[in-house]
């Protein structure tokens, strides 16, 4: 079939509704990467690796937050001076970033439950 604009030209001369997207990805491609994508996420949210999520904290936040979390570029991280915060604001700060600051948005590269992970880390370390 040739293609004219957003229709399909049959050998016939019959015009056939287009199966692509807007993008030209097949419909069935989409779906697959799509389902693809939320079996990775779904896996991703059953296998939580904390010591992972520790070291991501001490090494990657701390590289602003100071490798003790008790401040640097960044503000203090320790559980005593975010008390007055929710985890669902943290998470928000993780996942967003602040505008206008060097704190990033983390979004890209962790996924939302990691993200709820570490706020609740956060609140609830002890003393180091």
């Amino acid at each position: 079939m040739a293609k004219l604009g957003h229709r399909c030209i049959a050998p016939g001369g019959t015009a056939g509704p287009r199966r692509t997207t807007p993008r030209g990805r097949s419909l069935p491609s989409v779906l697959l990467t799509s389902a693809v994508l939320v079996a990775t996420t779904a896996f991703a949210a059953d296998t939580l690796d904390p010591n992972a999520l520790k070291r991501l904290v001490h090494q990657d936040c701390g590289s602003c937050h100071g490798l003790s979390l008790k401040g640097g570029l960044g503000p203090d991280l320790r559980s005593e001076t975010l008390e007055h915060y929710d985890a669902e604001i943290l998470t928000g700060v993780i996942l967003d970033g602040i505008p206008d600051t060097a704190m990033p948005p983390w979004r890209p590269l962790i996924s939302e439950e990691e993200a709820e992970w570490i706020a609740r880390y956060l609140l609830e370390q002890e003393e180091q």
